[in-house]
């Protein structure tokens, strides 16, 4: 099979990175297309995978369709060149459009419910929808459900171990306690009329956590110079190793607080929307607290940070429910191989 995957989102790397990897062992040709944003380029050249570069984008309304134009003109003329057998791509419109217009089948997968936009400028092009089986809405008969996570896809025990010299990176000794906080920049499509954490509550937030455990902030964009003393200065690729030893993560990011849960972090999320994974992350694992941005939530938040943070001296209640979440869900990449698989029988045919 020729498959073309579409990267639109330095986490989109991570998804496909091991599926990508199990089909190129098999005999498969795989072509990877990706908007240059934040760390995205980065991710890929850290796992050896070629690419085609179709751009940075623009924020803004009016940015964003220009740039969708833009985004499938440059697919159409790769398409072209690549001829790929099928399209695979997390939840943006412009590969099922282009995948539509040539006749290809296009596999989409999604967590992120509250992304209407996408919703509507994708599912009606997609073959497949894919998503979590806690997803919040049903988006009709293309909507296949899946006992699992996005974030299984590459922190499932099959593909990450983690490594302990870590702690060295981050200049602590083997068992300190830590915290990571993550503040994001809000300017993604389905992030418009959002605001997060105020500046004041992030230093809240910081001070409170900052006397229980050392802090490392991740931010998108800048900091006040009163935070920036707190940025964690280490390799991206280490990233997933630090949120494993952590004691908590605390933050505005719905991937990382999930990434947290599989890895039997207790994590603290702030958004309004929310996200269907987040809460049964929740109520069924007691890995995530979710909260909204209001300002009496924003205080909960760093309540409950602490009130985790003082209970929880090792950890270890976490990692046992971790267990039970691995135990409850699939190999997010085996049944991306297995369901993309299904189209090569259909290829093999014609």
């Amino acid at each position: 099979m020729r498959i073309l995957i579409d990267i639109n989102h330095p986490a989109h790397v991570h998804y496909f990175r091991n599926f990508s990897e199990i089909m190129n062992r098999q005999g498969h040709t795989i072509l990877f297309v990706s908007r240059n944003k934040e760390m995205a380029h980065r991710l890929l050249k850290l796992y050896n995978i070629p690419y085609i570069d179709r751009g940075k984008g623009s924020d803004g309304r009016l940015g964003k369709f220009l740039y969708l134009l833009y985004a499938e003109v440059k697919l159409i003329k790769i398409a072209a060149k690549f001829k790929p057998d099928i399209f695979l791509n997390f939840l943006h419109p412009y590969p099922s459009q282009v995948a539509r217009l040539l006749g290809v089948p296009s596999l989409v997968f999604s967590d992120t419910e509250h992304a209407v936009l996408h919703h509507k400028l994708t599912v009606p092009f997609a073959t497949k929808v894919f998503t979590p089986s806690c997803y919040r809405i049903d988006l009709g008969e293309k909507h296949v459900r899946f006992d699992g996570y996005m974030e299984l896809a590459y922190l499932h025990p099959a593909y990450f171990t983690p490594d302990p010299a870590i702690f060295n990176f981050l200049g602590l000794q083997p068992g300190d306690r830590y915290v990571i906080i993550r503040f994001v920049s809000w300017a993604a499509a389905h992030d418009f009329d959002h605001s997060g954490m105020s500046l004041p509550n992030k230093r809240k937030a910081v001070q409170a956590i900052s006397k229980l455990a050392r802090v490392f902030i991740t931010a998108e964009g800048e900091l006040p110079e009163d935070l920036e003393q707190y940025r964690i200065r280490i390799s991206f690729n280490k990233m997933h190793d630090a949120i494993y030893y952590s004691s908590l993560l605390f933050g505005e990011s719905a991937t990382m607080a999930s990434e947290a849960a599989v890895l039997g972090t207790p994590s603290i999320f702030i958004d309004n929307d929310g996200r269907g994974y987040t809460d049964e992350e929740e109520t069924k694992y007691g890995l995530v607290h979710n909260f909204s941005e209001s300002e009496a939530d924003q205080l909960k938040a760093i309540s409950t940070a602490i009130k985790i943070l003082e209970e929880e001296q090792n950890g270890k209640r976490f990692k046992e429910s971790r267990n039970k979440l691995l135990a409850d869900c699939i190999d997010t990449t085996q049944f991306m191989v297995k369901e993309v698989l299904k189209y090569n029988n259909n290829i093999s045919a014609n």
